[in-house]
């Protein structure tokens, strides 16, 4: 859940976000994880137009670098694209809790943030916001 601040005649007024995620885009990056193992895979999370708290495809910049400690994005590659809302990277490691590289590229672009971890199952990913706080998201 992502907290934002609204300002309201001098009060601020928290609006909770409540992200969810298809279960064909989950199972999508859990696949390009383990394609890519024993480098990391990386890419960018879209919204559906409609339902704007719905994750439902991976965008992969051209130029995007993978190594066995790393996934460089090219950002400037990033399309002006409103929908794009976060990234997504894989650990060739069980550990899916993000290091300080990945929380100065959570703080970069987007609100919401995705790291899958060896075995890439649905239970070996857990979600960040750009704070590096996790959150809850919920499987549609």
């Amino acid at each position: 859940m992502i907290f934002l601040r609204r300002k309201r005649k001098n009060k601020t007024a928290r609006i909770q976000i409540n992200w969810k995620i298809t279960l064909d885009c989950l199972n999508l990056i859990l696949e390009c994880a383990k394609s890519n193992y024993p480098n990391e895979f990386g890419g960018l999370l879209r919204v559906d137009s409609n339902k704007k708290n719905t994750i439902t495809e991976i965008v992969i910049l051209p130029g995007t670098i993978s190594g066995d400690s790393h996934a460089i994005f090219k950002l400037h590659m990033l399309p002006i694209d409103f929908t794009i809302v976060g990234s997504v990277h894989s650990h060739p490691s069980p550990s899916n809790h993000p290091s300080n590289a990945d929380l100065q590229l959570f703080r970069k672009i987007g609100k919401v943030h995705i790291i899958a971890a060896i075995p890439y199952n649905k239970y070996s990913w857990k979600a960040y916001d750009y704070n590096g706080r996790e959150i809850e998201m919920k499987i549609v």
